[in-house]
């Protein structure tokens, strides 16, 4: 099975932990052309049950690097990290497929 993501962007309103790992915070740090350390402290928090990092949220609980509107796009898709790679496929939320406007193929 797989899945057409039609960037609706719904999958990154949900609200919740985007888990990175070192060479994500790496990828992600080189992506956006800033310093590591500075990625770290300005993009991550420690994860809720203290076991690694997540990026933070906006204001609103949607991800930092999600940008609304009428085209809806994430700031860092070519490096996103593989927790949203797996969506839906490896974690979703609930009703998501009434949310979401992607297409599962068999």
């Amino acid at each position: 099975m797989d899945f057409q993501c039609a960037r609706c962007g719904n999958c990154c309103r949900w609200e919740g932990c985007v888990k990175v790992n070192d060479r994500e915070v790496d990828e992600i740090a080189a992506f956006l052309e800033m310093p590591v350390e500075e990625f770290l402290e300005e993009y991550t928090r420690l994860r809720p049950d203290r076991t690694g990092l997540s990026l933070t949220e906006a204001e609103n609980g949607s991800c930092i690097f999600f940008e609304d509107g009428d085209a809806p796009r994430c700031r860092i898709n070519p490096v996103k990290p593989q927790q949203c790679r797996d969506f839906p496929l490896k974690w979703n939320f609930p009703n998501w497929q009434s949310e979401c406007k992607g297409k599962l193929i068999e």
